[in-house]
């Protein structure tokens, strides 16, 4: 199978992309070290670095949507069904809870399951678990952090920014 994989910085940290032949992969928070391993063989370049300069404009503010295909091979059942149906029915600047998307999904029982599924998303942010919130109103959770989370959030304007969020966005460090 040919890999590929690219890498860019953003608001959240180095975010690291790995594709393959059918679609984006993995995204992976905290650089490469956290997904090569698991991606032996893949190359610098393709699928990937397409990836990376769209994650790039999206954390610009110069892309609300991702044209990139995904591999959906990987994700089988409810899961792949909870995913798609995410990716499909919550844009840019929207959020829905954990309860409303099992709704979406025609699985209103399953919203414990779409917390799991959440958790176990192989390609955040191309397939948006930050904007899945918890049905009380608050944050939820985040595989990279809650003050990540929060950061994208300001990014597609859902919520305020603190003055540290927007050096952050601006490009401060």
């Amino acid at each position: 199978m040919e890999l590929t994989w690219s890498s860019v910085s953003g608001p959240v940290g180095e975010i690291t992309v790995v594709a393959g032949p059918r679609g984006v992969r993995a995204v992976a928070f905290d650089g490469p070290g956290e997904v090569l391993p698991e991606h032996p063989g893949a190359e610098p370049g393709g699928l990937a670095a397409e990836a990376a300069g769209q994650l790039g404009e999206y954390f610009a503010r110069e892309r609300t949507e991702f044209d990139l295909p995904v591999d959906w091979d990987q994700l089988d059942g409810l899961r792949a069904h909870v995913l798609r149906t995410l990716v499909d029915l919550v844009p840019y600047g929207r959020t829905v809870s954990y309860k409303e998307l099992a709704e979406l999904a025609g699985r209103p029982e399953a919203t414990r399951a779409v917390g799991s599924i959440m958790g176990s998303n192989p390609v955040p942010l191309i397939v948006p678990c930050h904007r899945v919130l918890a049905s009380g109103g608050g944050l939820g959770g985040f595989g990279p952090g809650v003050p990540a989370k929060r950061r994208l959030l300001v990014l597609e304007g859902v919520l305020e920014p603190s003055l540290l969020e927007l050096d952050l966005l601006a490009g401060d460090e």
